[in-house]
């Protein structure tokens, strides 16, 4: 049996940092800490951009893609520059998840 079904409705959180005031961290995970944004959510992965590829990066409707390893389980994010402005290789990132009850 399936854990999550195609029915299922969720909520997906990218983040640089578990700091609930956006404040950076120092790059490593502690599961004993508390007050972040790890707390309200039941699923959390760590890992880094890779590669960044795509087309004209002056261009505003330019699409890029983001390559990010979670310990070996991979993701490419692609979409809008405007969307995925501000990520650089070898930057830290939190995929938060939860199921979300309707």
């Amino acid at each position: 049996k399936a854990v999550v079904s195609t029915q299922s409705t969720g909520r997906l959180l990218l983040a640089t940092t578990l700091q609930e005031d956006g404040a950076p961290d120092d790059g490593s995970y502690t599961a004993s800490l508390e007050g972040t944004r790890a707390d309200t959510f039941e699923y959390v992965m760590y890992g880094r951009i890779y590669r960044i590829e795509g087309d004209d990066f002056g261009d505003s409707n330019a699409i890029l893609s983001a390559y990010i390893s979670y310990g070996g389980l991979l993701m490419r994010l692609k979409g809008a520059a405007n969307n995925l402005h501000g990520m650089e290789v070898g930057q830290t990132v939190y995929l938060l998840m939860k199921k979300l009850a309707f």
